[in-house]
């Protein structure tokens, strides 16, 4: 790849930051609906299989992720099917990696001691793509993990059950709030 050369549609600041909006994913509506309940077992994937949250969103004064823990060098596993929009050493996430999925929505894995993928890679759910570490600002050796959509931050316990490992199967209505979004489950009696 040349320097400035784009991945595989994304751009150098998409490749390069964090948190960037997605191109078009609230075109022409303030809101998406994330259809959790029509995924079958093989298209999701707990993260951190043998993990135990130390950290849960929202701690230590706004904590954007769940940190989970097992041993060094544990395999991360990628959530859903997607694309690795980032792969790299990133300032206090150390090693990352941010998967692009259908509809917008990203994960991220950070702290990781070895990236097994790069930006461009197509990824499967379930596909190995780091194994846990401590790079960047962590104490400790564990996977900070993160679901992000148009760039902004929310609750990773709204799509997996923490305790329980498992995918929570409900839809989500992610709506465009100013700067910000709003993730919220729709209940049965609502749809």
């Amino acid at each position: 790849m040349v320097a400035g050369e784009p991945v595989k549609g994304f751009t150098d600041m998409e490749v390069n930051h964090v948190r960037v909006k997605t191109p078009d994913v609230f075109a022409g509506n303030n809101s998406i609906t994330l259809h959790l309940e029509d995924l079958q077992k093989e298209e999701y994937c707990f993260p951190l299989p043998g993990g135990k949250v130390i950290s849960a969103y929202g701690t230590r004064g706004g904590h954007s992720g769940t940190d989970i823990k097992t041993c060094a060098n544990d395999t991360i596993r990628c959530t859903f099917d997607g694309i690795v929009r980032m792969a790299k050493r990133y300032g206090g996430y150390g090693n990352v990696i941010v998967v692009r999925h259908k509809n917008g929505l990203e994960s991220l894995y950070s702290h990781n001691s070895k990236n097994f993928v790069k930006s461009g890679d197509e990824v499967k759910a379930g596909q190995a793509i780091a194994l846990t570490g401590r790079t960047g600002s962590a104490t400790t050796e564990h996977l900070h993990f993160e679901f992000r959509i148009n760039g902004c931050h929310f609750n990773p316990s709204i799509i997996f059950d923490m305790n329980n490992h498992t995918l929570k199967k409900a839809p989500l209505v992610c709506s465009h709030k100013g700067n910000g979004i709003s993730v919220k489950p729709i209940k049965e009696n609502e749809s």
